[in-house]
C-alpha cells in the first residue's frame, strides 16, 4: 500500500499550489484522509482532513480560508491559495485504515488516527 503525494514546489507568497495524493495497493475512497506538514525544526502538524464521504472537512486555524481539501474517488487534493512563507514545509497525505468510520471532531486532527502515510512533497514559499 502506498500513498504518493505530488504537486509541491517553489511558490511566491500570495500564489497558489495544488497538491495531489494518489493511492496504490488499496482503495481509500471510503476512508478518512488528511494532510499534515512538517516545517524545518518543527514538529509535524495537522493541516486538513476530510471525512470518508467527503461531506465534512476540518482545517487547522492557520490555513482556514486559504486551503481547501477535497477528494475525487481515491485521489486526495489540497488546494493552497494565498500561500505564505510560514506554509513552507514537507506536506504528507495520510489515510485511516478503517472504512466508513466517523469520529468526534478532535480525532481528525490527531496523527494517531492515520495508519498510512505518503512520502511527502516539499512546498517552499518565498516572500
Amino acid at each position: 500500500v502506498q500513498l504518493q503525494a505530488s504537486g509541491g514546489g517553489l511558490a511566491q507568497a500570495g500564489s497558489s499550489l495544488r497538491l495531489s495524493c494518489a493511492a496504490s495497493g488499496r482503495d481509500f475512497s471510503n476512508n478518512v484522509m488528511a494532510w499534515f506538514r512538517r516545517a524545518p525544526m518543527k514538529e509535524r502538524e495537522f493541516v486538513a482532513a476530510i471525512s470518508w464521504s467527503g461531506g465534512t472537512t476540518y482545517y487547522a486555524d492557520s490555513v482556514k480560508g486559504r486551503f481547501t481539501i477535497s477528494r475525487d474517488n481515491a485521489e486526495l487534493y489540497l488546494q493552497m491559495n494565498n500561500l505564505r512563507p510560514d506554509d513552507t514545509a514537507v506536506y504528507y497525505c495520510a489515510a485511516d485504515r478503517s472504512q466508513r468510520r466517523t469520529y468526534t471532531g478532535p480525532a481528525y486532527y490527531t496523527g494517531g488516527l492515520y495508519d498510512y502515510w505518503g512520502q511527502g512533497t516539499q512546498v517552499t514559499v518565498s516572500s
